[in-house]
């Protein structure tokens, strides 16, 4: 691949041969839309975010890259398909370790998927909390492969609605089009359990709240 990033160069050549599998797959996956040069730049830039912040064993590193690469072409494939497309919701957090992860899951699960949903950090922690894990998984909600994702400017565009998750997150560059929410939530993040599980509930709500919005009732 050409053009990788620097850091990534530090990978072994298994994990190499890995990624140049995945960028074969997303070719054949998103090739009628993307160039292979434009899914190798992603790759190239997803891998270089992903090693930068030093949180993932190399093991699990081209397959995290996959996803987070795949997750930026259907973005992008969104972004420019049909206006009916379903909603898309983006939850920024700081670290991606709990907050966000928690309300994109229960859209997805609340909307039966219909909504689109993902979550990013502004600042990229190492896993998603094991607390998290463990309030979700009582509502069914699998998250034990989940991982903290940078911002992609690809997801922040597809958005249709973009929540940060409090104070903390920062100064985030949000389209001007682009419904912007901010939800003071209590941060779960290494709180006792029955702290994330309220923070969760608070969540649930409005999340509820926001789906009832993006997917009114039809008029009798």
């Amino acid at each position: 691949m050409s053009g990788v990033d620097e850091s990534a160069r530090q990978l072994s050549p298994v994990a190499r041969l890995h990624i140049e599998k995945a960028v074969t797959g997303l070719v054949d996956e998103f090739g009628h839309h993307q160039s292979r040069e434009t899914i190798e730049r992603i790759m190239d830039d997803s891998l270089g975010q992903l090693v930068r912040e030093g949180s993932q064993v190399e093991d699990f590193m081209p397959a995290l890259a996959h996803r987070f690469t795949r997750e930026r072409l259907k973005a992008l494939a969104r972004a420019h398909g049909p206006e009916h497309a379903e909603p898309d919701v983006l939850f920024i957090g700081l670290e991606d370790s709990g907050r966000g992860q928690m309300a994109a899951a229960l859209v997805t699960l609340r909307s039966e998927g219909e909504v689109v949903a993902h979550s990013a950090g502004s600042r990229v922690g190492a896993t998603v909390d094991p607390a998290v894990i463990e309030v979700m998984g009582e509502l069914g909600v699998d998250l034990s492969e989940a991982y903290a994702k940078p911002l992609a400017p690809e997801v922040v565009g597809a958005a249709d609605v973009v929540v940060t998750m409090g104070r903390s997150v920062g100064a985030v560059e949000i389209p001007s089009d682009t419904r912007h929410e901010d939800w003071r939530v209590g941060d779960p993040t290494g709180a006792p359990v029955d702290e994330v599980r309220r923070v969760r509930d608070d969540i649930d709500e409005r999340v509820q709240a926001l789906l009832a919005e993006l997917r009114p009732e039809p008029a009798a």
